[in-house]
């Protein structure tokens, strides 16, 4: 007691003055308003399952529409909770409640709205009804709707759309359009809503329609949508060169001083959380007790490097050494306030065994590709890098893996049986068989993690092939034969010889097959056809073969439809002149005579006629088939191996990607083809092969060669069916209990009552579990389950079962009725064989027909009467709920077929669609691969009753394959985890996630992961381990930045009840005289603006603000990308131009394409766009052929693009020329055009190379002088903006020209913003403010000033649109003495730009000047360096010869080098002179002091305001001492300034008063809102 006393008179003593530390508090918001949370939340319910989301409506249209009227935010918060809580577990309304927390859900909500306003609604409607594409606001009108719907088309639906899920969907297809389609926008709980849901529900159950709801919000808030999820920087400046503004801020408003509650930091060896808590009634003091402390504490001061060394390491002792609650704390605290934490942290001891453990773990580290100071994240074993990954991401695969640890833990795996699974790996070897073998399998280590860890990826697997060895393939070469091979080494063993990689053997050898299988007459086969004939006239080292797939039909002839035309053709000049390469040339020179226009028969016989002009037409094109080989057996041969969707390619039998046929036929079949190479190579190296062994053969012995692949079953299943239920069989006996349960409730108990068929009678773990959904009556249901049977007889890993989908209820359905009761009453081995003569299509007739009776299919050994009793007593009751199942679960009608294979259901299979037993077999090797092998291998080791286990594996793999994420799963590999990992254990009787992570406690990474990993902690049952992995011998500060991560756990409200004002980054205790400058971290695809801030955000000096800074940014845009390509060539359009808009606005924004991927970006709010082709040149030449990932509805001719989350939308869209304009260039000039052979020989790195030159061309053509000359400058922070102000001014001052300005808007300041229009009109200019955010597959740079320098030279190509041809660059701090017109019409010799040299004649900065020597003299050979401080840019020509996309291609490679491109915006042009030419600009249109001499500078035109090295000298002191007329300037423009906002700026100079200071009131009217 006496030493308590005794502290608080000591901290008492120590409290001498108020020491008023200053906050800095960021916010950011969205564009829009706040959206309702009870819509947000729908839209989380809707992306679990479309029936959450309308068991959640229906909820709240029972509750009363006044409640929702008068309740608080609060209240309507636990009204969500409420109707939620039955559909979703504790960790998905965790996980719901953050998402309410980052409104991920606004986006989603907002789409709906801006959909709804583009209708033109009046301002009282509260509700619409759209009923087949006409609108009402008023409910009665609805009946009246639907009756004039007949003549109506139905209204489009989107792909998000929310359509309840009633019979309108399951009626026949061919009556579909009888049903009104009809749209309901409306706000949830409102009264209208309320009125008119129910009866839009009745209507959709009865099948009179179908029925879809979108939010309409009736009265908007009138707050900004609050956001986090975003990280703000507070980078501590460089004050070498001082670059602030000394004008004060007038008329501010700054809130209240923020009291910070106490933390359990260490503050001086002092914890003020504990001493609040033993002195409740000394808080005030010990408040300001902290700050004094604080304030000494916070101020940064320099180290010695032999201080700095372990730095890294004594933070992750710190760490370490915490309490394991605080250990996330200490994290973040430490690295993100790490300039004021390191003097602490210097006084922390190391001890040996954290360091030794450190370097054991790292050692393990270096492994898996992680060095010291790296870090990685981990949950559940998937990477998470924070850089790519934003907290949306994170979100999305949270709620992921949380389906995969409920599913599992409800499946009644818990502790550590739950984590093998999830780390279980599921990555397929090469030289794995598909035979199952559960009696020997080991466990590896008795990690928890080691289920939860479960690898799905199958990077290894090697794909599917099916048999080639067949009549219909007709080759074009034979390597092994032909004389044109003969100089390549005829040897096998050639394979193992060393060769660059990429690079593809040329071995006369058939090692590999490439081949077509088309339709000659169609698109898609036209061009598939000419590169294989390009592959074979240009000794591509494959053996090449064509297969055909026309018209079948055996009236169909030469004369009548040009696919047999064309194969008729083939076939005889194949066999008159011994050639099938002469049979395809044939085809093409087809193709050339016919290009543009469609193919005929006549046209085919025509180009015959032509060529062969003496022999018989008709017996080639008619009605003889002496000439039909190839079509005969290229129908075989498609029927035989089940390949749909022609046209296909095979690499020995391996299918290609369709979806790379155009874009990347080339590179698709280079890497199928090394894939393919190395496995030979491993056979060659293992003597399997030999020169004497027929390849083809070998390749089609192989394992994963069937005799058929039937592309349906190859792709991602229909469904996948959550069997994580717990409901019994006894719930789905009677079908009105069952007509109650929900979908996965069903589906448990269908699953409880069925009973399996297996190949043999003892008991054994089966990893595939088949369920045939059919319709037994009907000869296809009993065809499709005879396959399957007859499969099952072969093999050993699969059991079956059969649910019944009768067509029709009201007949006996006496098979149905007779295999039910087989199931259930015989063992297994009766029952197979009882079924299977009841479902044999004779047998059947014979029952039918009276020929024979069940007596006569009796089995041996069951008991008859037993039997026939039973189905005597067999009520249809179970085909009402195996029907009902089928439809509300599967989505089937009535007699449709289906196939569930553990758990993915493949269907519905159309009437006549049968699988072979061959389908069923790979089917099965499907499942095992995917999951059943590694799920059987794992339960084996686990004491689970083999009774349960087969069950079990269905459940456990299907979960495990219903995941979206097939990355590969990681487990950190460590030595100990004693001295140097958090540990925080998990509660083992609930799901929990696993995080792993290696981090250095002293970086940035540390800085967003700890806040990260915090809020995890808070939503969720996590098991925790992070290793600490710091750096030694550090020579200066790891980190210079203080960091805050802004994210809550959950929506937070106000004392009222009401939301409160969201989340903000508080930066508390900083430093007082370090200069600071503040960057957002935002996500990649968040276009972001400061739309309120008086102080400079760019340098912040706290010991210069009266209270706090307060700042206020803007989510302007979310970012739409894309990708665009040339479908003749697949080279990207350069020049193309899109627009993104409404039909009321079609062109809101517009973009440009680049050659760099094609890349394209837009930038759009929360709504439904359409993209188009610029309305000009670009709607001229081109249309728009193909889009994907798009969401334009089914058969519709537009474009639209949903903007309805916070992630950026990726696009790709395929243009091609109209007819008519296939020589048109869209940049205006001839341009060198590479053709397909070129393309070709790049693949095979075997043909000439493409030869381009830089600046040549045709001769220029003489353009019209442009009347504007256009001006770009980039700003940042309050310094500069005053320059650039004063150099605008400048410009205006002395050119006679109309004059444009256009400013990068992407680091200007409100005030700047808000200034220019007044400026503009003042003046008489034009400016705009133009945008493009850093590509993220460009190489990003992390410092503000190296961004803005990225931003002068990377993407001019695509800053300004194409009418912009010329545009001169001034740097902000310049003056400007000349008329810069002159400049403008400066030819630039046939350069793209012009830069001005530095000047050389100062002598003594002859030792700064980098480029006399070294690398810089090298490489220029006799070139001047260039200053980027002015340039002039001829975009015509500068877009013409890529510049931009070279500039971009070269920045990329140098760029991963951190020591490069010092001063990127100078470096990358002179490092690129040889490629593109820069013309040196006279010498006196850039003065610097620092470079030139006295002498030089009457000359000068303009004057640039260089950094001296010498001197040091601050810009605004230089400013005033070199140019005498920038005091006019800048008194001109204060004046200007203090008129408009009523400030005494010009008091605050920093020079007397200039003799041409007038007093006289500038025109300060209000600007135009459009400039």
């Amino acid at each position: 007691m006496r030493t308590n006393c005794l502290w608080v008179v000591l901290l008492l003593s120590l409290i001498s003055v108020e020491c008023k530390l200053k906050p800095i508090n960021i916010a950011l918001s969205g564009k829009w308003m706040s959206t309702p949370l009870m819509m947000e939340a729908s839209e989380f319910l809707a992306k679990e399952s479309n029936e959450y989301f309308w068991e959640f409506v229906s909820r709240i249209a029972e509750h009363d529409a006044k409640f929702f009227e008068a309740a608080t935010e609060e209240m309507k918060y636990k009204a969500i909770q409420k109707f939620s809580a039955q559909l979703l577990t504790p960790l998905q309304m965790s996980l719901m409640k953050f998402s309410l927390s980052l409104r991920a859900f606004s986006p989603a909500v907002q789409m709906f709205q801006h959909l709804a306003e583009q209708l033109d609604l009046p301002p009282e409607c509260k509700i619409v009804i759209e009923v087949n594409g006409k609108f009402s606001c008023n409910s009665n009108d609805l009946s009246e709707l639907l009756t004039s719907s007949v003549s109506r088309s139905p209204s489009e639906l989107y792909a998000f759309d929310h359509v309840y899920p009633g019979m309108a969907r399951e009626i026949n297809t061919s009556t579909q359009h009888l049903q009104p389609t009809v749209v309901l926008y409306a706000q949830l709980g409102s009264e209208s809503f309320q009125k008119v849901h129910p009866v839009l529900v009745k209507m959709a159950n009865e099948g009179e329609i179908t029925y879809c709801f979108r939010h309409f919000i009736q009265e908007k808030s009138t707050k900004k949508l609050p956001l986090s999820g975003y990280g703000v920087e507070l980078a501590i400046k460089s004050t070498e060169y001082k670059a602030k503004d000394d004008t004060k801020v007038e008329d501010q408003k700054t809130g209240e001083d923020d009291e910070e509650d106490f933390t359990s930091e260490d503050i001086e060896g002092l914890v003020f959380s504990t001493l609040g808590d033993l002195h409740p009634n000394l808080k005030k003091e010990l408040r300001e007790f902290k700050k004094n402390l604080t304030n000494a504490a916070t101020e940064i001061v320099p180290f010695k490097v032999w201080q700095l060394q372990d730095l890294s390491y004594q933070a992750g002792q710190k760490v370490v050494s915490a309490p394991t609650e605080d250990a996330l704390q200490y994290l973040r605290d430490i690295s993100q306030n790490f300039p004021t934490q390191a003097r602490t942290l210097l006084k922390e001891t190391l001890t040996p065994e954290f360091k030794k453990e450190v370097h054991k773990n790292q050692a393990r580290f270096q492994y898996s590709g992680i060095g010291p100071g790296d870090s990685v994240l981990y949950l559940n074993g998937l990477a998470m890098d924070l850089e790519i990954y934003d907290i949306f991401t994170l979100l999305d695969v949270m709620t992921s893996e949380a389906k995969l640890t409920e599913g599992l833990h409800s499946l009644g795996f818990k502790g550590e049986d739950l984590q093998k699974f999830l780390q279980m790996d599921l990555s397929q070897d090469k030289e794995e068989k598909y035979a199952v073998d559960i009696q020997h399998s080991a466990i590896q280590g008795e990690d928890l993690q080691k289920f939860l860890q479960m690898d799905l990826s199958q990077d290894k697997e090697e794909k599917y092939a099916v048999d080639i060895q067949h009549s219909a393939i007709q080759y074009l070469n034979n390597l092994e034969t032909e004389r044109k091979y003969r100089n390549w080494p005829g040897s096998i063993q050639e394979l193992l010889r060393p060769a660059f990689p990429g690079m593809l053997r040329h071995v006369a050898k058939n090692m590999f097959h490439l081949v077509f299988i088309v339709n000659p007459a169609e698109s898609k086969g036209k061009s598939l056809l000419k590169m294989a004939e390009a592959f074979q006239v240009h000794k591509a080292p494959l053996r090449i073969g064509v297969a055909f797939a026309v018209n079948s039909v055996k009236e169909a002839t030469g004369f009548t439809d040009a696919g047999v035309a064309l194969v008729r053709a083939f076939s005889f000049i194949s066999n008159d002149q011994n050639s099938a390469a002469k049979g395809l040339s044939f085809i093409t020179d087809v193709y050339e005579k016919t290009s543009g226009t469609e193919i005929t028969a006549d046209a085919v016989v025509a180009e015959f006629s032509l060529q062969y002009p003496g022999e018989d037409q008709e017996m080639v094109f008619g009605k003889n088939d002496d000439y039909d080989d190839p079509r005969k057996a290229g129908a075989n041969f498609i029927s035989q191996t089940g390949l749909v969707g022609l046209p296909q390619v095979l690499v020995n039998g391996v299918p290609l990607d369709q979806n790379q046929f155009e874009d990347s036929f080339e590179e698709a079949v280079v890497m199928e083809v090394l894939k393919q190479t190395s496995i030979l190579q491993q056979a060659v190296y293992k003597g399997e092969v030999s020169d004497q062994t027929d390849l083809l053969e070998w390749w089609m012995e192989r394992d994963n060669v069937l005799p058929r692949l039937n592309s349906q079953i190859l792709a991602t299943p229909s469904l996948r069916l959550d069997m994580t239920g717990a409901t019994t069989s006894t719930s789905v006996q009677a079908p009105a209990i069952a007509a109650e349960l929900s979908s996965k409730e069903l589906t448990s108990g269908i699953l409880d009552s069925l009973h399996y068929l297996t190949k043999k009678e003892e008991t054994s773990v089966r990893p595939v579990t088949m369920i045939v959904v059919c319709d037994l009556e009907m000869p296809g249901g009993r065809e499709l389950l005879y396959s399957a049977i007859k499969h099952l007889k072969s093999s050993n890993s699969l059991r079956l079962g059969v649910i019944m989908n009768p067509a029709s209820l009201k007949e006996d359905n006496t098979i149905s009725r007779a295999i039910h009761v087989a199931l259930s009453t015989l063992t297994p081995k009766l029952a197979l064989s009882l079924v299977t003569k009841l479902v044999k299509e004779e047998n059947v007739q014979d029952l039918n027909s009276g020929a024979k009776t069940l007596k006569d299919l009796e089995v041996f050994g069951m008991d008859m009467d037993a039997y026939t009793a039973a189905l005597n007593g067999q009520s249809s009751e179970f085909l009402q709920v195996q029907q009902m199942f089928a439809s509300k679960v599967l989505s089937l009608r009535p007699g449709q077929k289906a196939v569930i294979t553990n758990g993915g259901v493949l269907g519905p299979l159309g009437q006549d669609e049968q699988l072979l037993v061959d389908d069923f077999h790979l089917l099965e090797r499907l499942a095992l691969q995917k999951a059943g092998e590694k799920v059987a291998k794992k339960m084996a080791d686990m004491d689970i009753p083999v009774a349960k286990a087969s069950d079990l594996a269905m459940r456990v793999c299907s979960l495990l394959s219903s995941q979206d994420k097939k990355d590969k799963r990681h487990k950190i590999e460590f030595a100990n985890d004693k001295y140097s990992t958090i540990k925080i254990p998990a509660d083992a009787n609930i799901p929990a996630f696993t995080v792993e992570a290696i981090v250095d406690p002293t970086s940035r990474e540390a800085q967003k992961m700890a806040a990260i990993l915090m809020v995890v902690k808070q939503i969720a049952n996590v098991e925790m381990r992070i290793f600490m992995n710091p750096r030694e011998k550090l020579s200066e500060m790891p980190v210079k930045s203080f960091y805050r991560y802004v994210l809550d756990p959950e929506v937070t409200f106000d004392q009222d009840g009401g939301l409160t004002s969201g989340p903000a980054a508080k930066f508390l205790d900083m430093p007082q005289k370090s200069l600071l400058t503040l960057n957002m971290d935002t996500p990649e695809s968040w276009l972001v603006e400061s739309v309120t801030s008086p102080y400079d955000l760019d340098n912040i000096l706290l010991e210069e603000v009266d209270r706090s800074v307060n700042a206020e940014f803007e989510l302007e845009y979310i970012l739409i990308e894309g990708h665009c390509y040339d479908s003749a060539n697949m080279q990207p359009p350069r020049g193309l131009q899109f627009v993104l808009g409404t039909n009321s606005t079609p062109a809101m924004v517009d973009t440009i394409v680049m050659a760099n991927l094609g890349y394209f970006q837009l930038k759009a709010y929360p709504g439904l766009w359409q993209l188009r082709l610029r309305e000009g040149r670009s709607e001229d030449v081109y249309n728009i052929e193909s889009h994907e990932f798009t969401d334009s509805p089914a058969n519709s001719t537009e474009i639209i693009v949903a903007v309805n989350s916070f992630k950026s939308k990726i696009i790709r869209v395929k243009v091609s020329k109209k007819p008519d304009k296939q020589s048109v260039s869209l940049l205006q000039e001839e341009e060198e055009e590479h053709g397909l052979w070129d393309s070709i020989s790049r693949a095979f790195f075997s043909l000439l190379p493409i030869s381009s030159t830089i600046t040549g061309g045709a001769p220029k053509k003489e353009e019209e002088k442009d009347t504007t000359l256009n001006i770009f400058s980039v700003a940042s922070g309050h310094l500069y903006e005053r320059f650039l102000r004063i150099m605008m001014v400048s410009v205006l001052k002395n050119t006679q020209s109309k004059v444009k300005f256009w400013f990068l808007k992407n680091y200007l300041s409100p005030t700047f913003k808000d200034f220019i229009p007044y400026m503009a009109q003042e003046y008489g200019f034009e400016y705009e403010l133009v945008q493009y955010k850093w590509p993220r597959w460009l190489n990003q740079q992390k410092e503000k000033q190296r961004i803005i320098w990225g931003y002068k030279i990377l993407f001019l190509d695509v800053l300004f649109p194409l009418d912009v041809k010329k545009f001169i660059f001034v740097d902000a701090d310049q003056i400007v003495r000349a008329d810069l017109q002159e400049l403008y019409d400066l030819d630039l010799g046939g350069a793209p730009y012009g830069y001005t040299p530095f000047c050389d004649s100062r002598k003594e900065m002859d030792g700064f000047r980098f480029w006399n020597s070294g690398y810089w003299k090298s490489h220029l050979a006799g070139r001047k360096y260039h200053i980027s401080a002015l340039y002039v840019v001829d975009l015509k020509k500068f877009r013409r010869i890529a510049a931009g996309d070279r500039l971009r291609g070269q920045y990329q490679g140098l760029s991963q080098d951190p020591n490069s491109l010092s001063n990127l915006d100078q470096d990358l042009p002179n490092n690129m002179i040889h490629q593109v030419a820069i013309k040196s600009l006279p010498q006196e249109w850039l003065y610097c002091e620092t470079w030139c001499s006295e002498d030089t500078k009457p000359q000068a035109k303009t004057i640039d305001l260089c950094n001296n090295p010498l001197t040091k000298e601050p810009k605004l002191k230089a400013a005033m001492r070199i140019v005498p007329e920038w005091k006019d300037y800048d008194y001109e423009i204060k004046v200007l300034w203090d008129n408009i906002y009523h400030t005494d700026t010009k008091s605050q100079r920093e020079y007397e008063l200039p003799d041409s200071a007038t007093t006289a009131a500038p025109n300060t009217k209000s600007p135009k809102t459009e400039l």
